[in-house]
């Protein structure tokens, strides 16, 4: 129900936007997030922001990374910058219905885009 797009091969110091699409129709009441995975490493947060628009971000990406949302087209972007090799990896979106970033019910995840950084 989730469906990430936007990854793919970028240099050091350059820029990606990831968008994620979903069809869910109370998408506005949904935290959504990022989350990605290295090769050989587990899950981690990226970034998140509730349905009022409240934002959080991982230190690692914290002043490069920027996460939005557009509930009339169900979406949610990521726009990463300044991108680094350690920033490769597979990014998952997440969404679930919250109130803050407390989650109430069932949590999704997109099937993720890869996103490689080469130095």
């Amino acid at each position: 129900q989730l469906v990430e797009s936007g990854g793919g091969l970028v240099q050091s110091g350059g820029s990606l936007r990831l968008s994620c699409i979903t069809s869910r129709i109370s998408f506005s009441t949904y935290v959504m997030g990022w989350y990605r995975q290295a090769p050989g490493k587990q899950r981690e947060f990226v970034a998140r922001i509730s349905s009022n628009s409240t934002i959080t971000y991982a230190d690692s990406v914290k002043g490069r990374f920027v996460i939005s949302r557009d509930n009339a087209k169900n979406m949610v972007l990521l726009q990463m910058n300044s991108l680094k090799p350690e920033d490769t990896a597979v990014y998952y979106c997440n969404g679930y219905y919250g109130v803050g970033f407390t989650r109430f019910g069932t949590e999704y995840w997109g099937k993720g885009t890869l996103v490689t950084v080469s130095s």
